[in-house]
């Protein structure tokens, strides 16, 4: 297989083209068999490259080794992006629009002329005059999120192959399926991937390095009333929906996402359904801290258990599940891992922001397991939307990143 198409642009618009959603009603994984077709080609790509191990396993996951090339012992460093895309909206047909040398102000989208990306609400775009910027027709999302880190992993994998004289230890590509509905590291195999620390490449705005996530919980109350005949009901029924109705009005308004930001953790109402004699309530929980996770769910319970004492016949159960674990525990007993990518990010001319996710990524189910491993820019905005778009300068600083921290790594061994 030649590969005619290189740039790290010709890549992004080859893939960005196939579905890849994920299906978080699905119980499979790959939670949708058309994720493989992305990882079918990346395995083709990747054995044309020269990396005779490159595999795409049952479960959707992409594996390859970029054999070290320099007599130190440098520890293994992964690199790993996720192939599906967002639920959130339509990822079929998607038709990517480049806009030449940016000049500023607003940019409408040309298949949904409603759909503008407008500076006002996206700064970042003043950062962008003279760029190339790839967006959609308005109809779709674009998928950078995260067919960018796709593609620059890939780039800067095919300039380490043909650059052989830059030495650097082992390094090892992981791509994902399913991290778009919380599943993207449950079938990786840390043993055959063989990579001591990882990255992945699954941030925004370049120079921003995140090294802590939310730790999450999911929390189950169910509720089981008393029902009647709403003829003879009255001093007996204990309607199920209202219990339902009466929990959700006394949830705190100062803890819920519409309303906190930066630090704030929250509790988030997530699906509601009821009948008169029961009801089920799904919640998550989020905070950084797992002190804050456990007092939500401790103010949660004593509003359940407040409502339900005005319901003496009704009962209820509280399941708490554990979801994922702020990264930054892990991390911080790897300061190299940052400090290293600290460097890197100086050495591609930009200034380092080390910043929180108000969400989860691949990065901390993966420490977790054992591969700490932060997230990088990939120069992608507007993410789970048709509004969607990224710089093809700002991805190939991304490469560039990447393959500096390479160095950096066999530098310091």
């Amino acid at each position: 297989m030649s590969l005619p198409h290189d740039s790290v642009l010709d890549r992004f618009l080859r893939y960005v083209v196939i579905d890849t959603q994920s299906d978080p009603t699905s119980q499979a994984q790959p939670s949708t068999e058309k994720q493989k077709n992305l990882g079918r080609l990346l395995e083709r790509e990747l054995k044309a490259l020269g990396l005779e191990d490159a595999h795409l396993d049952e479960h959707g996951n992409v594996y390859a080794t970029v054999p070290a090339n320099t007599d130190k012992d440098v520890p293994a460093i992964c690199f790993c992006s996720h192939m599906d895309t967002a639920p959130d909206f339509s990822g079929t047909g998607v038709k990517p629009q480049i806009v030449k040398n940016y000049q500023g102000g607003d940019i409408r989208l040309v298949g949904d002329t409603n759909q503008v990306i407008r500076v006002s609400e996206h700064p970042d775009l003043k950062d962008q005059i003279g760029h190339d910027i790839v967006a959609t027709d308005g109809t779709t999302l674009l998928g950078a999120d995260d067919k960018a880190g796709v593609a620059e992993i890939m780039s800067a994998t095919q300039f380490l192959v043909r650059n052989p004289e830059i030495p650097h230890g082992p390094v090892k590509i992981l791509f994902t399926t399913d991290e778009e509905i919380g599943r993207g590291a449950d079938k990786v195999d840390l043993e055959k991937l063989g990579a001591k620390f990882g990255y992945t490449m699954d941030g925004s705005t370049v120079g921003e390095i995140e090294n802590e996530t939310f730790s999450a919980d999911g929390v189950t109350i169910t509720v089981k009333g008393v029902a009647i005949h709403p003829g003879t009901a009255k001093g007996k029924m204990e309607n199920a929906i209202k219990i339902a109705a009466d929990i959700i009005a006394r949830l705190p308004k100062d803890q819920a996402p519409e309303t906190t930001e930066e630090r704030q953790g929250f509790i988030h109402p997530v699906g509601v359904s009821a009948s008169m004699e029961g009801a089920e309530l799904g919640f998550i929980i989020r905070d950084f801290e797992e002190k804050g996770l456990s007092e939500k769910e401790t103010l949660l319970k004593a509003i359940v258990e407040e409502v339900m004492a005005n319901y003496p016949g009704s009962t209820f159960t509280f399941t708490v599940k554990e979801q994922y674990r702020n990264m930054k525990i892990v991390l911080d007993r790897h300061p190299e891992v940052m400090e290293n990518l600290l460097e890197a990010t100086r050495r591609v001319g930009l200034e380092p922001k080390v910043t929180s996710i108000r969400g989860g990524t691949d990065g901390s189910r993966l420490s977790f397991m054992g591969l700490p491993c932060p997230n990088i820019y990939t120069g992608g905005h507007a993410y789970h939307s048709p509004l969607e778009w990224v710089s093809v300068e700002d991805m190939e600083t991304a490469v560039k990143t990447i393959v500096e921290l390479v160095k950096v790594w066999e530098e310091r061994a």
